[in-house]
């Protein structure tokens, strides 16, 4: 079948919006009509080189839709039901996925990273029959696609599926940081750097936590009040501020746990000095290949400090999205405040330049037809 995509063939060249030729799904593969993709900093930081990954991709990861065909096998799913996509998928066998951390799979990261459905092919031609691979499994920008039937978790009828589009990547990695990573009591002092998708759920989780005092660090001031919504206590605008000694003069001596959500060095360094004694700072975002932190750990033994990464949250993706869908019905994650717009994807450049730009104060979404 025909369908339409957003496919990144060069990096620093922009998406190129092309009718590429998609297979019918094969055994244990379902055929998804998806709704709406988020545009995910990820996503970005792909396209620009930043995080190295095979070409040319489908790009997109965080998408929610319809399952419209199932292949044969598929048991999980079925025709009609909502959707929303997972970006890693866990084949249930490695160490990794045998001990619970399922989010980090190493039995099926190879084909994540090579663009590929499980048994190592593509599902997907361009117009002049050459192979095109699937960005992250489920390669959100394309009206259609064929995915793992492992790689979508059936959600809620009345769940607004531009909600759940971000139930793919941002919901989950924020929530999952603050209740599994960190694991934040109430009273515990936080703060988060970055206030992009993932670092507003970070923000609003924390505060569910009761996190006091809960305080929020963007170099752009355009972001404090939708902060201050989500429940930040303090906001800082680092642009203008060093944001340390404030920290440190808040908290009576630092923060107990620090959340670092944009992949920034000087936000990583920042966000140390920030720490308390035995604080704990939380490395959410992804940092670009060529860069590098340079890290102060002196007093990393001598004051029991910790760096802990965390990749989706650490979550349990066909667990954990339905229960994040339910805590999203209630109205307490606040997402009217965090989805900001809509684009269509003849738009996407335009959504990547603004995000490179820091001119996007929320979550943008595709929608599609």
């Amino acid at each position: 079948m025909k369908i339409r995509a957003a496919v990144l063939r060069e990096v620093k060249k922009g998406y190129s919006i092309e009718e590429l030729e998609l297979e019918p799904p094969k055994e244990g593969e379902v055929l998804v009509k998806y709704a709406y993709t988020g545009y995910c900093h990820s996503d970005l930081s792909v396209a620009m080189g930043r995080i190295e990954i095979a070409k040319p991709l489908v790009a997109g990861h965080e998408c929610a839709g319809v399952i419209e065909a199932v292949g044969p096998g598929v048991t999980r799913v079925k025709v009609g039901d909502h959707v929303a996509s997972t970006w890693m998928i866990p084949c249930g066998d490695c160490p990794e996925c045998r001990s619970g951390l399922g989010n980090v799979c190493t039995g099926n990261f190879p084909h994540f990273l090579a663009g590929t459905m499980l048994d190592g092919t593509t599902r997907i031609r361009d117009a002049k029959g050459n192979p095109v691979l699937h960005g992250n499994f489920v390669s959100g920008f394309s009206d259609y696609t064929v995915v793992p039937e492992t790689g979508v978790v059936p959600i809620r009828k009345d769940m607004p599926l531009e909600w759940a589009a971000l139930m793919s990547c941002c919901i989950p990695t924020g929530w999952g940081s603050v209740t599994n990573l960190a694991n934040v009591q109430p009273g515990d002092k936080v703060a988060v750097w970055g206030l992009g998708g993932v670092g507003q759920n970070i923000l609003r989780a924390a505060k569910m936590r009761q996190a006091n005092p809960l305080i929020a660090v963007d170099l752009e001031e355009s972001r404090r009040d939708v902060a201050m919504e989500l429940g930040a206590t303090h906001f800082i605008c680092s642009s203008k501020d060093d944001p340390v000694p404030i920290i440190q003069d808040l908290t009576g001596g630092g923060l107990d746990i620090a959340f670092e959500a944009i992949g920034d060095p000087g936000a990583i360094v920042q966000a140390w000095w920030a720490l308390a004694m035995a604080g704990r700072l939380m490395v959410i975002g992804v940092m670009a290949q060529d860069k590098v932190a340079e890290m102060p750990l002196t007093f990393m033994p001598l004051q029991q400090k910790s760096m802990i990464g965390g990749l989706y949250g650490s979550i349990s993706t066909h667990d954990d999205i339905p229960k994040l869908c339910d805590l999203a019905m209630t109205g307490e994650m606040k997402l009217d405040k965090i989805v900001e717009g809509k684009f269509k994807l003849e738009e996407i450049n335009d959504i990547a330049e603004k995000m490179e730009k820091r001119q996007l104060n929320g979550r943008w979404v595709c929608e599609w037809d």
